[in-house]
């Protein structure tokens, strides 16, 4: 089980820094930039780094609170899908196809825009079924087997229980596949160099395997706390009939977000045994499922990203 010592939860420097695991890659997002490193077929490291330029970095509105965890969550999963088919380009040229049908489709229609257009409805149709799976599913389930239960609460309470048990058993079943689990492996090497970073340490190999693989400000334990605030969101509904339910779960996801990246930053910041505990449950799945101990060559993968995104003024990506 996760221990307050495998977490390193009093850092000299907590950062905003943070990534994601991609195929033999790492992607870093800093105050400024975007870096992705990746480890080749032919054992060298390939670093692409760009300038961020979403919607929040033009308009101040966007990074009101509550507002922020709404806007950073959709901005994660475009940044996020796109650094993914960056890392499997790599991987693709050895195996190159005749493009299909509806890649042909995409290039012909939009041009040069295709890959773009592609990356957004790949976006839209991930939330969907993350949506239908996770938010309608169970309370599908949950209206099947209700029976005498009256309680507006303890229904809500069933249902969020359904959906974090079917998250666990999603994230645990694909964590037994061959190649998630090297992704997965990348993501631990990402919590380390992180925590290597915090606690103001060179940038090596040797310093950055000393670290855990846990990290209590991991996308996952965001996920976790979504599906903890929707349980009491929803309950000020009460349990009406299926379509006001579809409805409501619906309208009411970014506030769900908003209050879930709220709560998280402060929790994030803390390092009393408190917010320890509050982010216990994200832990426990990054140690049983999303996070595994990384080799050498990947922690480099990872040095490199973050190094790609480091600037001279550590203020500007303080947490």
């Amino acid at each position: 089980m996760p221990k307050i010592k495998d977490v390193q939860r009093k850092p000299k420097h907590c950062t905003t820094i943070g990534g994601q695991a991609l195929i033999e890659g790492v992607m870093m997002k800093g105050p400024k930039d975007i870096a992705i490193a990746v480890r080749k077929p032919d054992n060298q490291i390939e670093l692409k780094k760009e300038a961020i330029k979403t919607p929040s970095t033009k308009y101040k509105f966007l990074k009101w609170p509550f507002v922020r965890g709404v806007v950073g969550l959709i901005e994660a999963m475009v940044i996020g899908v796109e650094s993914l088919m960056y890392s499997a380009q790599f991987y693709e040229e050895e195996e190159a196809t005749e493009p299909g049908k509806i890649d042909k489709f995409f290039d012909k229609v939009f041009k040069d825009k295709a890959e773009n257009v592609a990356m957004y409805i790949s976006v839209f149709i991930s939330m969907l079924i993350a949506i239908v799976v996770f938010m309608l599913g169970p309370t599908f389930i949950t209206n099947l087997i209700k029976r005498n239960i009256e309680s507006p609460i303890i229904l809500n309470s069933i249902e969020g229980l359904i959906r974090i048990l079917m998250f666990l058993a999603y994230v645990v079943a694909i964590s037994k596949m061959k190649d998630i689990q090297r992704v997965f492996e990348y993501h631990g090497a990402e919590h380390k160099t992180i925590h290597c970073y915090e606690h103001e340490e060179e940038l090596t190999v040797e310093n950055v395997k000393k670290y855990p693989i846990l990290h209590p400000r991991c996308g996952t334990s965001f996920l976790f706390m979504v599906m903890i605030i929707s349980i009491l969101v929803f309950a000020f509904f009460g349990w009406p009939n299926p379509l006001k339910r579809f409805l409501i779960r619906i309208a009411m996801l970014p506030v769900i977000a908003g209050i879930s990246y709220e709560i998280n930053r402060i929790i994030g910041r803390s390092n009393s045994k408190l917010a320890y505990w509050l982010s216990y449950p994200g832990l426990l799945i990054q140690k049983i499922a999303t996070t595994r101990e990384p080799d050498g060559p990947q922690i480099e993968v990872a040095i490199e990203a973050l190094k790609g995104v480091l600037v001279d003024d550590k203020e500007a990506d303080r947490w």
